[in-house]
């Protein structure tokens, strides 16, 4: 095997392909990245028998063939390379790697025990990345970091049409955002539990390419996503997720509406005397909102806040960082927190203006509030 291709071209290539790779891999081979070169160029790979990720460059092949060598060894050298054009051959049971007065010798591993890559299910459909990646955001900070809870620590993914929906707790918060997208069939319909890091690194590393592929087969275990080149599969989070959408309450008797600046700055400031899982309390009445945190001998803050109140007066409290998360996640200039008691969950949501009358619905956050200690 034998090709040259663009340093930077190489180095972002095998850098993304190798971000996958495990730091303590089962099977040596596994370490590798799998380099293909052919009359179409050179495609790059990496499979851990979970997640694959899958890279395709423009290269000027001399000599056809496939070789597998150390993925992070490679990533290092390629981004230390001068800014010239690399070539890469194979010499027995070493690759060489020149570029300028720099040259590099790798050894190989056997390419024929690496495992084979998962086929790509049929498209599904496709979505704008940074769309995506926005509402990726907003999700997978709600979903479960306990490993002991495997399904926490996945995000549902329901279709229906064009409409696709994402849903994720930890049992103390719930995270649901619907996106429009544009489906390969008007009537698909799909539901798949989807690991949230995997999410996460397709908002990361695929969402500046423009439109996303989603691939997810129906029955199927494994979701995929392309994009500019690049492909990326996981297995799916094997489990029947609870059925979280039915906390939402379906009608709520008291709203308030503040300023989500306002808002994130003061409960910065608040919470910096509470302590380890200590709450802030809120306080809504009549024009304005209280904040207040620290008790007893404790440090102690308090903040007014102009707020609108529809509804009876409520005191609630909750996790400084949790709350601090939902307001974060919203992209309004005000939030609207309803709720129907102060000891159950209060739902958040963003809102264009003041008075209540341009909502903005597509990012929902469920918030369980905390008893404030006497």
């Amino acid at each position: 095997m034998k090709f040259r291709v663009e340093r930077d071209v190489l180095a972002d290539a095998v850098t993304w392909t190798a971000r996958t790779l495990p730091s303590r891999p089962p099977s040596p081979v596994l370490a590798g990245v799998r380099l293909e070169a052919d009359g179409t160029g050179l495609v790059l790979s990496t499979f851990d028998y979970e997640v694959s990720a899958r890279s395709a460059v423009v290269a000027d092949v001399e000599v056809p063939g496939s070789v597998l060598v150390s993925g992070r060894l490679l990533a290092e050298i390629s981004k230390a390379l001068p800014n010239k054009p690399v070539e890469v051959s194979v010499e027995g049971n070493r690759v060489s790697v020149v570029c300028g007065s720099s040259r590099f010798t790798l050894l190989t591993m056997p390419v024929e025990d690496y495992p084979t890559l998962p086929e790509l299910p049929d498209v599904t459909g496709s979505i704008a990345g940074d769309s995506f990646a926005q509402a990726i955001s907003q999700v997978t900070m709600a979903a479960g970091r306990d490993e002991t809870l495997p399904l926490l620590t996945g995000v549902r993914v329901e279709i229906d049409g064009d409409a696709l929906t994402m849903l994720a707790t930890d049992r103390y918060r719930l995270a649901m955002r619907q996106i429009t997208w544009s489906p390969a069939a008007p009537s698909v319909s799909r539901v798949a539990l989807v690991r949230a890091r995997t999410l996460s690194d397709v908002a990361r590393n695929l969402s500046n390419a423009g439109s996303i592929d989603i691939a997810l087969a129906d029955g199927g275990d494994i979701i995929g996503f392309e994009a500019g080149g690049r492909r990326t599969t996981s297995l799916l989070v094997d489990g029947e997720y609870p059925p979280v959408r039915r906390l939402f309450p379906d009608q709520t008797t008291t709203h308030t509406i503040t300023s989500t600046h306002e808002l994130v700055e003061a409960a910065k400031r608040v919470s910096l005397v509470a302590e380890r899982n200590t709450p802030i309390r809120l306080s809504f009445s009549e024009g304005q909102v209280v904040l207040d945190a620290g008790q007893g001998d404790d440090a102690q803050a308090t903040e007014v806040l102009e707020s609108t109140l529809v509804g009876e007066e409520i005191s609630t409290a909750f996790n400084p960082q949790y709350l601090l998360d939902g307001l974060s996640a919203l992209n309004t200039d005000f939030v609207r927190l309803s709720f129907t008691h102060p000891s159950k969950p209060a739902v958040m949501t963003g809102q264009d203006d003041a008075d209540g009358t341009d909502h903005a619905e597509e990012f929902r956050y469920l918030l369980m509030p905390i008893r404030f200690g006497a």
